[in-house]
């Protein structure tokens, strides 16, 4: 699937790809508006439909990621909500396998999240997988979410990595569209990003997918037959 000797650089996605995505959707589709309608005082499942509908016209953007664009829009704590459920916080499987594979081969391995800080923050509390990296960035470091090309850019006049040897792994398929627009040759997504969600078909997928990162163990470490 992927050829190593032709990889210098691992850029790597955090919710969904490292960690599990069924924190997030539990939080942004579940507790926080329960929790939203018992601050204020709304009806449960007509605030779950009015805050879903203020989150999906925001997707893509730098806000939808924002914490402190939707504690200023919905006035709640939002990081004080995370806390509340930040039990479900988990690791996928194999993922410190894979990154102390990466390092044993001298990749130079990068965290790209569009997380707000505050939720990188509080996520690496929990599964703190920075050892591992040369360096962790947050879209809002740059002021673009990873959808667009101007993430991209500034994100190379950073790092200076050569797009020809750069493996991205992603579940977005519209970061992993806007990677590959900007000339990332070597582009991998998840086939079940959220556990408690059923798993993508990969032929739906326009990149190829793994389920867990021991399918790529084996040419990681050289033993592949």
């Amino acid at each position: 699937m992927i050829d190593w000797n032709a990889i210098d650089t691992v850029l790597l996605d955090m919710d969904g790809t490292l960690l599990d995505l069924r924190f997030d959707n539990h939080f942004w589709l579940h507790h926080l508006p329960r929790r939203y309608a018992e601050i204020h005082g709304h009806d449960a499942e007509e605030a779950r439909a009015r805050l879903i509908a203020r989150f999906e016209a925001e997707k893509g953007t730098l806000n939808w990621y924002c914490l402190e664009y939707w504690a200023r829009e919905l006035q709640v704590d939002i990081v004080a909500l995370k806390h509340e459920v930040d039990h479900l916080i988990a690791e996928r499987p194999f993922v410190r396998e894979f990154l102390t594979g990466l390092k044993a081969r001298g990749m130079r391995v990068i965290l790209i999240t569009n997380a707000h800080r505050d939720s990188l923050n509080l996520k690496m509390a929990r599964a703190d997988l920075t050892p591992w990296f040369d360096r962790t960035l947050s879209a809002h470091d740059f002021g673009h979410p990873k959808e667009t090309q101007a993430f991209w850019h500034a994100l190379h006049a950073l790092e200076g990595f050569n797009p020809a040897r750069t493996l991205f792994v992603d579940d977005t398929p519209s970061v992993l569209e806007a990677a590959h627009h900007y000339g990332i040759a070597h582009l991998l997504t998840l086939l079940q990003p959220d556990s408690g969600s059923p798993m993508r078909a990969r032929e739906d997928l326009h990149y190829p997918g793994i389920h867990h990162f021991d399918e790529l163990l084996p040419a990681l470490h050289g033993t592949q037959e």
